[in-house]
């Protein structure tokens, strides 16, 4: 209980990245375009690097949304002009970090701030942090809900990838590129694997409780909470993937 007193923005920040991260995540890999959301995040976080680096920190989520919103337009368009996308947008991620490692190159603390881009601690979460997150979370999921699904055609899959972006720019700078690519792929691949639930219901059941375990897990063996959450997800997620696929071919 005290760990809850002490830390609840912290705890109500994770459901939050949880729940709207799952209703892209399933998105995601439905269309087969798993990597999107990594890319998309690695280059936001060039915006990032580049106002650590350049403007002591101003102008970071300006920058952050705008790298994230050139990301997103570009997958947009390559989804349906480009052949192989997968290719693309791998060679986009490539283009991201890279540019990142060049950034921060000449910077004493460079290493420091790409293991921070890379997954942060979300344990100290503040209250500030948290409404500003919410702020933000809850119109996009008001779109995802109630817009996108009577849309229809390019504006539909700029909609997608402008509101990708947007959720993103976000979560990038309060969890990290990593963190954000686990919360986006592992509960939500853990729903559509399975036919019993609702894939987004399982996702959120399973990433709350994953991510609340992973942060009581960091704390209690002081671990670092980015990497713990990333640790934790994944192996929930290729557990219950490998159990379930046995389970239907006992089923056969």
């Amino acid at each position: 209980m005290q760990i809850i007193e002490i830390f609840w923005p912290a705890f109500m920040l994770a459901f939050l990245l949880v729940y709207i991260h799952a209703i892209f995540g399933v998105e995601i890999i439905r269309r087969g375009v798993i990597f999107t959301d990594l890319a998309i995040g690695q280059i936001a976080a060039v915006g990032m690097a580049l106002s650590v680096a350049f403007f002591d920190g101003a102008y970071q989520t300006l920058l952050v949304l705008s790298f994230a919103i050139f990301a997103a337009l570009i997958i947009a368009w390559a989804s349906k002009n480009i052949k192989n996308v997968e290719a693309f947008i791998g060679l986009l991620y490539a283009l991201g970090i890279s540019s990142i490692m060049i950034i921060l190159s000449k910077s004493a603390e460079g290493m420091e701030i790409f293991s921070k881009l890379s997954a942060a601690d979300i344990l100290f979460t503040s209250q500030e942090d948290f409404y500003k997150s919410l702020a933000v979370y809850i119109p996009i999921s008001l779109v995802m809900f109630a817009l996108y699904p009577k849309m229809k055609g390019f504006f539909k899959e700029v909609t997608f990838f402008v509101m990708l972006a947007l959720t993103v720019t976000s979560s990038v700078q309060v969890a990290g590129v990593l963190v954000v690519f686990a919360l986006l792929i592992a509960p939500a691949y853990i729903g559509l694997v399975q036919k019993r639930f609702s894939p987004l219901y399982l996702a959120w059941f399973v990433g709350t409780v994953a991510i609340i375990g992973a942060m009581i897990g960091s704390y209690s063996f002081d671990l670092p909470t980015g990497y713990s959450i990333i640790f934790v997800m994944v192996i929930v997620s290729l557990g219950f993937v490998m159990l379930n696929d046995k389970k239907e071919r006992v089923e056969e």
